[in-house]
């Protein structure tokens, strides 16, 4: 679904393609068991509403991804790291790697190569913001609740504004109208 024309999403809708994409998971894993690995601190909220919109099992892992633009030689670049309290044991296993926003693609190609090291089964991306516009590297999400266009950096839904508020808001909004509802200057 595509995002260009608005700049923001009610909780009615996230809630509605939310559950769209949870019925298309569960079609296309057909009640198997499904290990779904959960980037922390953002999709934390879209994770947790859609493995309940999935019919079939699932087993949820959390990550915490650490982005550092490191120098080396006089050139900026940027390293990913992502730890968790155990490496979860994923050979032979469907796996969902999900996580909220796809824009350069460089955190969930690392993460998609180190968990495809176990070997599982399958191993697919959801996002809930899909930004091919962004992107350094050929990657797309095998599931999507929204493509946009857009530049803006996104407020709510568990994403927050670089101060950190706003994560709790029902709606998804573009940085713009979002600082007024952050703000309280907004409707809710």
């Amino acid at each position: 679904m595509s995002a260009d024309k608005s700049s923001s999403f009610s909780a009615a809708r996230l809630a509605a393609r939310v559950s769209a994409l949870g019925r298309q998971i569960s079609r296309d894993y057909k009640g198997r068991r499904l290990d779904v690995v959960i980037t922390l601190d953002r999709a934390f909220v879209f994770a947790a509403d859609l493995v309940r919109q999935i019919a079939c099992p699932v087993v949820c892992h959390f990550i915490r991804e650490d982005v550092r633009d490191v120098q080396q030689g006089g050139h900026e670049r940027r390293e990913v790291f992502f730890g968790s309290d155990s490496a979860p044991a994923l050979k032979g296993r469907d796996v969902l790697l999900l996580d909220a926003v796809l824009e350069s693609g460089v955190t969930q190609e690392f993460l998609l190569r180190r968990i495809g090291e176990s070997r599982p089964r399958s191993l697919r991306l959801a996002v809930l913001l899909d930004k091919p516009a962004r992107r350094r590297v050929a990657l797309e999400p095998d599931y999507f609740a929204f493509r946009t266009a857009s530049k803006q950096m996104w407020v709510g839904y568990g994403l927050a504004a670089p101060n950190g508020v706003g994560g709790n808001l029902r709606q998804l909004s573009g940085a713009s109208a979002a600082s007024n509802k952050v703000r309280g200057r907004g409707t809710r």
